[in-house]
């Protein structure tokens, strides 16, 4: 199925731009000339986006006001936002950030760094919508788990420790997201040792899958193994994942940042943070991350929102 892109804007020259863009890319895309129209789109087909190119200031209803709007909306809350403004004033980029903008773009922009957005939040969504949907094929018993011990080593194993664990905690679809992408973490900058800048690189040459399967099979990272410990009591469910790696300075990473913005990863811990669960702490030398679900706050569809550093 072809993804589809939410356009909104009200310049008619930018959203034909766009348009052309995001139709190169295989993409089919739908138009909205401010915030009103886009909800009322929105609202007439709940699950037919993949993403919506969000400009910030419009009549009517202007882009951080359908946002929030937007990440409050159960059927909507998951769609990546990438959101573009004539600023780069870095407190209006980080308010949009904080209201759940995935994605930032200071106009003007380059195609070739649009491309690539709109490309990884498309992966994302994509991502997202699959595990959802094996998320509802497992089986209900995997709720009456109540501890356990894991070691995977590579990305297939991550995901399919993440469909396992996910399915055992309320509110699966939720906890699969940002348990994901810690996992993944786990393996790419813990266990085979990417730094930031190296995956910015492998990603926009298009090489990152090909360098982490050659770590795999080299000798220094081979053994190297991600182990996880899930426990459950009548309160909380706790998760604690441990590379063999090196560690690093995972405070920066904590909180959506308008220095990383514009760049096309670098989102997971915060959107862990944000979506997934009540408690997100590192230990150490940043190896080893514990996160809490509280039971009674998930069942009752609170907003999980605060981190314990």
């Amino acid at each position: 199925m072809t993804a589809s892109i939410l356009i909104v804007d009200d310049d008619p020259s930018l959203r034909e731009l766009i348009k052309e863009y995001v139709f190169k890319m295989g993409y089919d895309t739908v138009e909205a000339v401010d915030g009103v129209e886009a909800w009322s789109i929105l609202e007439q087909d709940k699950h037919r986006f993949d993403a919506i190119v969000l400009d910030r200031e419009m009549p009517n209803m202007n882009g951080l006001e359908l946002l929030k709007k937007i990440k409050a909306h159960p059927d909507f809350s998951m769609i990546p936002v990438i959101m573009q403004t004539g600023s780069g004033d870095d407190n209006e980029i980080l308010e949009g950030l904080q209201a759940g903008c995935y994605y930032y773009l200071t106009k003007p922009f380059e195609r070739a760094m649009f491309e690539s957005i709109v490309k990884t939040a498309v992966s994302d969504h994509l991502s997202y919508r699959q595990l959802q949907e094996e998320l509802q094929k497992q089986s209900q018993s995997l709720a009456l788990l109540d501890s356990g011990s894991f070691s995977f080593r590579d990305l297939n194993e991550s995901r399919v420790l993440t469909k396992l664990l996910a399915a055992a905690c309320p509110e699966p679809d939720k906890v699969a997201t940002g348990l994901s992408e810690l996992l993944i973490n786990a393996v790419e900058h813990g266990n085979l040792e990417i730094s930031y800048a190296e995956k910015s690189r492998l990603l926009a040459e298009k090489k990152w899958e090909h360098e982490v399967e050659h770590r795999l099979n080299q000798s220094k990272y081979a053994d190297r193994i991600v182990s996880v410990q899930f426990e459950r009591n009548e309160n909380a469910i706790s998760i604690n994942i441990k590379d063999q790696g090196k560690g690093f300075e995972w405070q920066q990473y904590l909180e959506m940042s308008p220095e990383r913005s514009g760049d096309s990863h670098g989102r997971g811990i915060a959107m862990a943070k944000l979506i997934s669960f009540n408690q997100i702490e590192y230990q150490g030398k940043g190896n080893e991350v514990k996160v809490t679900i509280d039971i009674e706050k998930a069942i009752n569809e609170i907003p999980l929102k605060s981190v314990a550093h």
